[in-house]
């Protein structure tokens, strides 16, 4: 299968070429119901059978999307898992149609395939709740990001279990690891730049880690995916340094970032998942000082522990500093959620300029003479949704190329493929929840006031409901 290969591996010593063909070669496979049968080599196995990489089954996908979308439970294992196989699958595709030219050995292969495998070993719990909405709640102004600690964590994992492996492989597959990260590092060759647009690709987005996590929610939130990531496999051509796409597969990349898109607005952002969400980040942080969940993040020897089950640890702990945690947990089994009440997005012509909505605007905008709602009965989320690159348009970042007797790249523009394209590619919602019911009401009317002092008009597509306003007034 393709774990096997027999590439020039002129440039490398004789010592490491008998090594690597060992490495390579499959000795066990998983079957996926992505994928069906993944093949393992030897040395991605040293790494899977640790309990740093075996705790990320304990990590869910998806988060706590599965409160909302019952089948979403796949974990970070199995993602890995496909990403090294999609990863394999990609330089394989490349070795066969181009690896006399392009220099492929061992040694890339086989790089390419760890970045996959590892690319998430840092993960926190929750998805990206983790760093994205707890962490910059207890700790000043940190930078820290699942990208890094997966880095720190392939070192640790290699000291830990002295792995015999290539020190300049490790350090190259670091590289691909933050290669779309803020913390790009310095390569270590300026050769063979097309291996780091495979796992993590900085340069347009496309990658195998999107191939894999867009196919899998889909299949797993029962949602249908009209996006065929082994048609770009298997047309794919390097050119250049780079990886290139044919002309006609242009609307095929848009549906990968159409895709992604949907599953943003209607799966990890679902206005029910967020309040659970936002549930979760305030457990967390009454918690943080009890447990001092966020004094390990620097530390891989005991962030590793860390995982999705640290709900049920606060569940069962005794302390009484742990309650009020306790209470908001009890709350999401019993589905007794923040209240959503209402949102907008934000018009066009102000998205780029945007401030982000917090607590206070709301509270600050309550009616004159209400004067009853605080921040604490707040939630504000902030959501955005883009295509990957922000306002722009990512395909202006890919090069294509004719056919296969052409060397020429190029890009095109939306208009000379369709005019039903989007001319934006950037969303930007505002939520606002109670966390009290019976405030449904007052949040609400503070809500319109926020959005025609900032803009004039009600942004929201409608109000919030009558009923759901006098659901719990009635009862108080």
């Amino acid at each position: 299968m393709g774990a096997c290969c027999n590439g020039d591996v002129s440039s490398l010593p004789h010592s490491y070429d008998a090594v690597s063909a060992r490495d390579l070669r499959p000795s066990k496979h998983v079957h996926d119901n992505l994928h069906g049968n993944i093949y393992l080599d030897n040395l991605s196995l040293k790494f899977i059978d640790t309990e740093q990489f075996q705790r990320l089954r304990e990590l869910k996908q998806l988060g706590l999307a599965n409160m909302v979308y019952p089948g979403a439970v796949h974990s970070r294992f199995e993602h890995s898992l496909g990403v090294y196989w999609l990863a394999g699958q990609s330089i394989e595709m490349l070795k066969n149609f181009q690896g006399l030219e392009l220099g492929i050995n061992r040694f890339d292969m086989q790089t390419v395939k760890l970045a996959g495998l590892l690319h998430d070993i840092g993960h926190g719990p929750f998805s990206h709740l983790f760093e994205r909405e707890f962490l910059p709640k207890v700790t000043n102004g940190s930078h820290w990001s699942h990208e890094q600690m997966s880095v720190n964590m392939v070192d640790y994992i290699v000291n830990e279990h002295h792995i015999d492996v290539d020190p300049e492989m490790i350090k190259r597959v670091k590289e691909m690891i933050l290669a779309s990260s803020e913390f790009t590092l310095p390569r270590s060759s300026t050769e063979k730049g097309f291996l780091y647009d495979i796992v993590a690709n900085g340069r347009n987005g496309i990658d195998v880690d999107k191939f894999d996590y867009i196919a899998r929610d889909c299949r797993a939130c029962g949602l249908g995916c009209n996006f065929e990531f082994q048609r770009l496999l298997e047309t794919m051509r390097v050119l250049d340094d780079e990886i290139c796409y044919r002309a006609k597969e242009y609307l095929s990349i848009h549906k990968l970032f159409s895709t992604r898109a949907d599953l943003y607005r209607t799966v990890y952002t679902h206005p029910k998942v967020k309040a659970i969400e936002l549930m979760v980040v305030d457990a967390l942080v009454q918690a943080n000082d009890y447990l001092e969940i966020s004094s390990h993040i620097l530390n891989p020897s005991e962030y590793w522990k860390l995982d999705d089950t640290i709900i049920k640890t606060i569940e069962t702990a005794p302390s009484q500093e742990l309650k009020e945690s306790r209470e908001l947990i009890l709350r999401i089994r019993r589905r007794n959620l923040y209240q959503f009440c209402n949102e907008y997005a934000v018009p066009k012509d102000m998205v780029e300029n945007f401030k982000v909505v917090t607590a206070q605007d709301i509270v600050c905008s309550q009616k004159s003479g209400g004067g009853t709602l605080r921040e604490e009965d707040v939630a504000v989320s902030n959501v955005k949704i883009d295509l990957t690159r922000g306002k722009h348009n990512p395909l202006e970042s890919i090069n294509f190329f004719k056919d296969y007797d052409s060397d020429e790249k190029f890009t095109i523009s939306n208009d000379r493929v369709s005019h039903l394209l989007p001319t934006t590619y950037q969303d930007m919602i505002v939520r606002v929840y109670a966390k009290k019911p019976e405030l449904v009401e007052a949040i609400s009317d503070a809500f319109e006031n926020f959005q025609l002092k900032t803009y004039g008009i009600k942004a929201q597509v409608h109000s919030t409901p009558e009923k759901k306003k006098r659901r719990y007034t009635a009862c108080i």
